[in-house]
């Protein structure tokens, strides 16, 4: 693990990037305190989008209470 100052840093940034590349680690610093570090990008993994219509998760059951009337109880503590 290399570490450069922030002027360095400026002055190579190509250099280091190639580096940075190949594998490397770059630490950059701020006088004596380590204020970044530069790591090699790893790309994004993409999930596959789901086709117009299909569902992403299972389907699951909704019990036929759900279509059952409101109650009068019901239908008064919603205000009809």
């Amino acid at each position: 693990m290399q570490t450069v100052t922030t002027h360095e840093a400026k002055t190579h940034l190509s250099r280091l990037l190639a580096a940075v590349e190949q594998g490397e680690e770059i630490l950059i610093a701020r006088g004596k305190k380590v204020v970044a570090r530069l790591l090699p990008a790893v790309p994004p993994t993409k999930t596959p989008r789901p086709k117009v219509g299909e569902t992403l998760d299972p389907p699951f059951p909704i019990p036929d209470s759900a279509f059952a009337p409101l109650t009068e109880g019901e239908l008064r503590e919603w205000g009809l």
